[in-house]
């Protein structure tokens, strides 16, 4: 145990806690004020999990806890896995807080909106650092109840039809996740995540209730992981200003459900005790039903967003099919896709946020000829689009590639064709955009909506293109020890290991 280890779990959280409920506190008009608390908070969380990266890549234990109740424990605890989901929504917060300033420049309300904002990031961080299944439920559903206040932020009859929609789903589901989570804490007390699980001891008679109890969970955490059919509130939530659209995607709710899924067939059950109780199975139906599905839904929607959410719904099932293959391989794939799909989802929001407020486009058929009056924002586009097509060497077909080699390796073709269909749908629905956006003559000559020396407000833009070079080093350095390819091998390699002596190489290269 590193001595200062619960120390600097809690400085990760209050990191963005304190100062956002300072900013809740601020005059609308103190916006400098308010600026630096928001970038200072962002810099020093990044900075704090930089640390705490480089602690548990050397091996050192960080774990915090603290009784609640009796039988009730609440645990931060820090490992691989919890670090890949912790980094990432640092990094990417710190770019989206930018994002948002310029984007909300002169709009009201922005004090209670960033107060909010940070309050959804520490909800994230505490979900990423939750060391039992008690403590991870707390934060989840602290998440729900920042979050809506910045769906319905602009306050229009859409957002707040939006805005109830979403707490319909998240707040039904956090009831069934809460039934589930005392139901296993009968069970098996208030017990850490354990890799390959806590609950291989349990008698054999109990194999039924522990089937129903995981499939809450699998339940409770598919509506915020969008799977079908409890997907339905995050095309709606769209309404919502593009910094909270692209939080929602890349960074906090969608994968929160997507990380919930993990822990539970991992960390919970484990992968073995999953696939005996065919909870895998049951998640690889409904994750590559949501893939096919969504990926047709995403090639009707004609609005920008519309068809980015619908993206989402496709692509973060990529996860959940990775993790239910139960094997080295597939698992490899699937969580490295969080950290993929975060990147280039973002990229894409920060470019439909830039189209909608610089030229006021919004429709896909309005992208014509917008290479042209925006090609820093169209080349980023064009990287988000083909990177979520999967074409090498960017970072989604190192994710394809690895979800095929887990499909060859548990002798499930029909996965492969479920990914050739997707890939096939995606470039359908993104391709189009991407040729008329460079090529065509644009139907309508809009003015810019502000007058700025770059083709966007620099701090929409700026944020734009940083996102897009990061969208692009994961493909292009795969081989570096640090990068996400790198870092899930290491998390596969300490507790993902299903092979015989750990042994990962089976073939294929793969060798941590």
């Amino acid at each position: 145990m590193n001595a200062d280890g619960g120390l600097l779990l809690i400085a990760i959280l209050a990191s963005s806690l304190v100062p956002g409920l300072l900013i809740f506190f601020l005059p609308e008009e103190r916006h400098g004020l308010r600026t630096l608390l928001n970038l200072s908070a962002a810099g020093i969380k990044l900075v704090l999990v930089g640390v705490l990266l480089l602690g548990v890549q050397r091996g050192e234990t960080f774990e915090f806890g603290l009784t609640l109740l009796p039988g009730v424990d609440f645990v931060l605890a820090a490992d691989a896995l919890s670090l890949l989901f912790a980094t990432l929504s640092s990094i990417l917060w710190f770019v989206t807080t930018l994002y948002a300033i310029g984007y909300l420049e002169g709009s009201p309300r922005r004090s209670r909106f960033f107060g909010f904002f940070s309050l959804c990031v520490s909800a994230t961080v505490g979900i990423a650092l939750s060391g039992n299944l008690i403590t991870f439920v707390i934060f989840y559903e602290i998440l729900t109840l920042a979050t809506w206040p910045l769906v319905v932020h602009r306050g229009t009859p859409e957002a707040l039809r939006a805005g109830r929609l979403y707490l319909a789903y998240t707040v039904t589901s956090g009831l069934v996740l809460l039934a589930a989570v005392i139901a296993l804490n009968l069970l098996a007390g208030s017990q850490p995540f354990a890799s390959g699980g806590y609950l291989l001891h349990l008698p054999d008679e109990l194999h039924g209730l522990l089937q129903i109890i995981g499939l809450a969970l699998i339940a409770g955490f598919a509506v915020k992981a969008a799977l079908i059919p409890l997907h339905s509130w995050l095309p709606q939530a769209m309404v919502a200003p593009a910094p909270v659209s692209a939080l929602l995607h890349a960074v906090a709710v969608v994968k929160a459900g997507a990380f919930g899924i993990v822990r539970t067939l991992n960390d919970v059950f484990g992968l073995e005790l999953a696939a005996d109780l065919r909870l895998t199975d049951v998640l690889l139906v409904l994750a590559a039903l949501t893939i096919v599905y969504g990926s047709i839904q995403a090639l009707r929607a004609q609005d920008i967003k519309q068809r980015l959410a619908f993206s989402t719904v496709s692509q973060v099932s990529y996860i959940a099919l990775g993790v239910a293959m139960a094997g080295p391989l597939g698992v490899i794939g699937g969580l490295v896709h969080l950290v993929h799909q975060g990147l280039t989802k973002i990229t894409l929001f920060f470019c439909a946020g830039n189209f909608a407020e610089t030229l006021g486009i919004h429709e896909i058929r309005e992208m014509r000829g917008v290479g042209r009056r925006m090609p820093l924002t169209m080349a980023a586009f064009t990287v988000g689009g083909l990177g979520m097509i999967g074409l090498p060497p960017l970072a989604g077909f190192i994710s394809k590639w690895y979800l095929g080699l887990g499909a060859l390796e548990g002798e499930a073709a029909w996965i492969l064709g479920i990914l050739a269909m997707s890939s096939l749908l995606n470039a359908a629905y993104f391709l189009p955009p991407i040729i008329a956006g460079w090529m065509a003559e644009p139907e309508v000559t809009r003015p810019p909506a502000h007058k700025t020396r770059f083709e966007s407000h620099w701090m929409l833009l700026f944020p734009t293109l940083f996102v897009a070079v990061l969208a692009l080093l994961p493909g292009l350095l795969a081989g570096l020890e640090l990068s996400p390819l790198g870092w899930v091998e290491l998390i596969v390699e300490r507790g993902y290991v299903l092979v015989p002596g750990g042994d990962m190489d089976n073939g294929t290269g793969v060798s941590p």
